[in-house]
């Protein structure tokens, strides 16, 4: 009997772990895309902090339109991953 609870609790943690193991895959996927958007972002920052120090008005400004676009474009897509993440979990 004692071996049969300890199967059954055995089997329960690795079906657990094979669950993880989808959700994790999809939650890295995301982070990458994230973090790949997020260094994006960085390095118009850096090039429009280049533009300014180099006297280049213009070229700054066009350069922190485009990183704050693709930083709220970052955060609008993280929402949405999001609410499809509850949506699919009914929370």
């Amino acid at each position: 009997m004692k071996f049969n609870h300890v199967t059954l609790v055995a089997s329960a943690v690795a079906f657990a772990a094979l669950g993880a193991c989808a959700e994790s895959e999809q939650e890295a996927q995301e982070d990458l895309v994230e973090q790949q958007a997020e260094s994006q972002e960085d390095l118009l920052e850096e090039q429009a902090d280049l533009a300014e120090a180099q006297g280049d008005e213009a070229a700054e400004e066009a350069l922190d339109a485009e990183a704050d676009a693709m930083g709220e474009a970052g955060d609008a897509a993280e929402d949405a991953v999001d609410e499809g993440a509850m949506d699919e979990t009914g929370m």
